[in-house]
């Protein structure tokens, strides 16, 4: 981009509203920016809907291993809204955005955003805007790790290690509706794991307080069998325990680590089942190679077939939208910026029932 962003503590004549975090560990706050002009290659974009993901949280925390931003910034990794000023886009498009926020390049988090064209993809018509946005980063996490990744054939068992939060969910869908034999669900909040078969899971598994990889190990067994693919979202002791009941040549992909940021991988069982372990990160994938998934998460949406719950909350209320994905809820939090509410999508919505939220 051409020139820094300024930020305000107010509204400013010249400004966007937008959420502020002033620093590393700084509560957001509703502040205003100035963004840059569009130049060549940039594309301003209305944001309608903006997701509030996990690692948004951590980056504003200063804590993420590998992104720490000290002066001001508005955060917000993706959106979906509708182009306002762009070379490439006829106004008027409705478009899904990623981003990489910083100091010199404003977030989702606002009323409108600067987009490098590359990150931009056009949206499929007749797509709830809200909901368009909610299975982008999440959706992705759990389809190309499972279906790219660890090439999910069908009639395989895949195992879900955090299977209750936004990721998780999806993925226990992904790998229903991708042919998988057996789908297995581990989580903590008993009552979120309950709600799972509805979703494609084939059995559910707690993880206990205090127990260890080997009694986890057990109870896992004993639910799933041997386990071709593990998509892991809590590192620590449930993988150590998931490592235990794979098959040989299964494939586990890590996707987060809540659980802890080690795990011990004896080299035996590494070596004598002939694992694979890799990790995905969708900060470090390009949109470009998130189309592929992004368009069949979108397709299953448009017909039905993918239940994704979401909790809405105007820019007004970032406050409660940022104290309500710390808690770890089991659905997406997204944020409205525009104060006269959603506009109205150009073409007519999908005639199938609406099943994608829960009351």
């Amino acid at each position: 981009m051409s020139s820094t962003p300024s930020y305000e503590n107010t509204d400013s004549r010249d400004g966007i509203r937008a959420a502020v975090v002033d620093a590393p560990g700084a509560a957001p706050r509703v502040g205003s920016v100035v963004l840059p002009p569009r130049t060549p290659g940039t594309t301003v974009v209305a944001v309608v809907a903006a997701p509030l993901n996990p690692l948004d949280l951590v980056i504003a925390s200063g804590t993420f291993h590998s992104v720490r931003h000290e002066a001001p910034y508005v955060p917000g990794s993706e959106c979906v809204g509708v182009v306002l000023d762009s070379d490439l886009h006829k106004p008027g498009t409705w478009v899904y955005a990623e981003c990489h926020a910083s100091p010199d390049t404003p977030g989702s988090l606002a009323t409108r955003m600067l987009v490098d064209d590359d990150d931009l993809l056009p949206l499929p018509e007749g797509l709830d805007p809200v909901k368009a946005a909610a299975v982008g980063n999440s959706g992705t996490a759990a389809y190309m790790p499972l279906v790219e990744d660890a090439a999910l054939r069908t009639g395989e068992t895949v195992l879900v290690l955090g299977a209750t939060g936004a990721v998780g969910q999806l993925a226990v869908q992904v790998a229903h509706r991708r042919g998988a034999g057996r789908v297995v669900g581990v989580a903590r909040d008993r009552a979120a794991l309950e709600r799972l078969p509805d979703l494609g899971a084939d059995t559910v598994v707690d993880l206990r307080a205090g127990e260890s990889a080997q009694e986890l190990a057990e109870r896992l067994r004993a639910a799933a069998g041997p386990v071709d693919v593990v998509l892991d979202g809590v590192y620590g002791v449930p993988l150590e325990a998931a490592l235990q009941v794979c098959a040989p040549r299964a494939r586990v992909v890590n996707v987060g680590n809540p659980a802890g940021a080690t795990a011990q991988i004896p080299a035996g069982l590494l070596r004598g089942k002939q694992l694979t372990l890799s990790g995905f990160a969708g900060l470090h994938t390009p949109l470009h190679a998130k189309r592929a998934a992004l368009t069949w998460l979108w397709a299953a949406l448009s017909r039905g077939e993918l239940r994704v719950d979401v909790r809405t909350f105007p820019l007004a209320d970032l406050p409660t939208a940022w104290r309500t994905q710390a808690g770890s809820p089991h659905a997406k939090s997204v944020v409205l910026p525009q104060d006269s509410g959603l506009p109205e999508h150009p073409a007519p919505a999908p005639t199938r029932p609406d099943r994608s939220t829960r009351p």
